[in-house]
């Protein structure tokens, strides 16, 4: 099967399957998702929204963010991972969204990152969630699921999946085929023992059917 109607065929499934699939972390802000994000590196969304209710009520805003200590917000964050690094992270990227960008998120990729704590994936997941730029957001749910699949060949780097996946997804729906590949990853094509047998998408994915051929 060739690569573009193997992506042709990935895509009429999810259309037909999952019609609605968005971001599972909470918020109600582009402030809020910045921090949820921010706290959801190596770190599960079920997690993050246990710890964010407390946080945005003491911390509603950027700025009442850039006020904190360190230490104050590591407390509402200890229970997830990286805690320290988090912390520091959080309070650096308030200041400058105070300072250089009038508390307003940017809709800039290069803009983001230039935040603390905000790499590619996450300032992607911001322009795509927040502002519906045609973004794709490559976390490890994505990379492992278009590898196995065989939406992507050779990918070392989630940079390479980035660009080989945007190359065969149509414009408009990338946004939304992050959530697709991100929620597959998460409970269909798990890392360890992906549940292949009920995967609506066995008979196009490349993994499947390596594995059923050393099967037999």
């Amino acid at each position: 099967m060739r690569k573009k109607e193997r992506f042709e065929k990935v895509i009429a499934w999810f259309q037909e399957n999952m019609p609605i699939a968005e971001t599972e972390l909470h918020y109600t802000n582009p402030y809020e998702l910045l921090v949820a994000v921010i706290l959801s590196a190596q770190c599960t969304d079920k997690r993050v929204n246990m710890m964010t209710p407390a946080l945005f009520e003491q911390y509603p805003t950027a700025f009442d963010l850039s006020h904190a200590t360190q230490e104050d917000i590591f407390n509402f964050i200890r229970s997830c991972s990286y805690p320290n690094n988090k912390a520091k992270h959080l309070l650096g990227m308030a200041k400058m969204l105070v300072e250089d960008f009038k508390e307003e998120v940017p809709d800039d990729i290069k803009e983001l990152q230039k935040m603390p704590g905000v790499g590619r994936k996450t300032a992607n997941v911001i322009a795509s969630v927040v502002y519906d730029k045609p973004a794709m957001a490559v976390d490890t749910h994505v990379f492992r699921v278009s590898a196995r699949i065989g939406l992507t060949t050779n990918s070392k780097t989630p940079l390479e999946t980035e660009k080989q996946l945007m190359k065969y997804i149509p414009e408009e729906l990338l946004a939304i085929a992050h959530h697709w590949l991100i929620l597959h990853g998460r409970y269909v094509c798990i890392a360890r023992k992906p549940k292949c047998k009920s995967c609506g998408l066995k008979d196009l994915c490349k993994y499947y059917i390596k594995e059923l051929k050393k099967e037999q």
